[in-house]
């Protein structure tokens, strides 16, 4: 009877006391969060019920284990299991605890901070803190573990004594993993490039995603993920649109006719950006910047508060100015030239002085009368004209 009730007891007295006193502090961190509305560290500390649980029954298992007189035979791989079990969930816990102290300054730093790309900042720092605390704790979790095992103790003195050359196969080895590695910690601390950033990379726009030691995951305009090294953003330039002050100046060019009305063109430029809620009013303007034998270039510039407001204003700007075009302007849209050059003024005797017809002029009569196909050239030309004139008081 003795046999069955003392593992009984050793065993269901450490779960119970286990799920105990995992319950009062479970209750105890609930209070203290309702309590304290200016943090987030106790809620956040709830995250590591599990592992604190694991970590005391596991301690209370290891402790009084050889007090249960259960599997005699299997005692020793049974210790053993317990204290990589009990190793493991301290190292579980401590990563719980630090990602909840870091994250509960984040959120404390971010509400009291009113400068959004400090926060990215601090943001990105944090994150990468966290996986550095993660890795090394895990690191020496696993290191402590294999110390466990006797075989291992033996082996790391003949590990030592060729440290050095196994530093240098590794380095060779790991040398793409460990420039990513400083590279991500370069981008934490350096302040190149942080989470929620407007980039160009490799000619691709979209915004940081997510930062880790080796990687980086720019989301796309179109919601696609591009996954990139660490050590491109140390290595190669590219574009960070929100590096310093978020504002932004866009461009937006139109091919139009040399006919077309440049001054009422920046006149409907004003109009279309005050009716644009993305334009922040800062500046705009539009000038004619080159020519061509057919058209001529103009150039809008539009200001915004960041880089998804001038999307927004550069492409109503390009939209609406087009149809205003259309409807009020037709002939000031490109179009091919087929007729021929215009005369030098004052060179062909017309009426008015050589000066070229509009493109949407139709043609009609001239001012006598008769179609400028129809009229006579040459010697008859004066005939045809007298025989249309008054008689002349001065005639005979």
């Amino acid at each position: 009877m003795e046999n069955v009730l003392r593992p009984l007891i050793v065993i269901g007295g450490s779960v119970v006391l286990t799920l105990l006193i995992g319950w009062v502090t479970d209750l105890l961190l609930r209070k203290a969060d309702a309590r304290h509305d200016d943090t987030t560290l106790w809620g956040l500390l709830r995250r590591g019920r599990v592992p604190y649980q694991l970590l005391i029954c596991a301690a209370f298992l290891r402790g009084s284990y050889d007090q249960a007189q259960l599997l005699e035979e299997h005692r020793i791989g049974i210790g053993q299991t317990l204290t990589l079990v009990l190793i493991g969930a301290t190292a579980w816990l401590m990563i719980r605890v630090a990602a909840a102290i870091v994250e509960s300054s984040y959120a404390r730093y971010a509400r009291a901070s009113r400068d959004a790309a400090r926060v990215r900042r601090v943001r990105t720092q944090v994150t990468l803190i966290t996986r550095v605390v993660a890795a090394v704790v895990g690191v020496v979790a696993v290191a402590s573990m294999l110390l466990t095992f006797p075989a291992m103790r033996a082996a790391g003195a003949s590990l030592l004594a060729s440290a050095g050359v196994l530093g240098i196969v590794a380095g060779v080895a790991a040398q793409s993993t460990l420039a990513n590695l400083f590279a991500g910690l370069q981008i934490a601390f350096g302040d190149m490039v942080r989470i929620g950033d407007t980039v160009v990379v490799d000619g691709e726009w979209g915004t940081i995603e997510e930062i880790t030691l080796t990687f980086l995951t720019v989301r796309t305009w179109d919601e696609r993920r591009i996954t990139m090294p660490v050590s491109y953003f140390t290595s190669k330039p590219f574009e960070n649109w929100s590096r310093g002050t978020p504002q932004m100046t866009g461009i937006v060019y139109f091919q139009v006719d040399h006919s077309a009305p440049v001054d009422a063109m920046r006149e409907q430029l004003r109009e279309i950006l005050r009716a644009c809620p993305a334009w922040d009013g800062r500046s705009y303007g539009l000038v004619v910047t080159d020519t061509t034998p057919n058209t001529m270039e103009v150039r809008a510039l539009v200001t915004a508060k960041d880089a998804d407001d001038i999307w927004t204003v550069r492409v109503t700007v390009r939209e609406q100015m087009i149809r205003w075009l259309y409807v009020e302007h037709p002939y000031a849209l490109p179009r091919v030239n087929t007729a021929d050059a215009a005369p030098v003024p004052g060179e062909d005797g017309s009426p008015n002085g050589g000066r070229p017809r509009p493109a949407h002029e139709p043609a009609g009569p001239n001012s006598e009368g008769t179609h400028p196909a129809q009229e006579p050239s040459g010697p008859d030309r004066g005939a045809a004209r007298r025989a249309h004139e008054p008689p002349s008081p001065n005639r005979g």
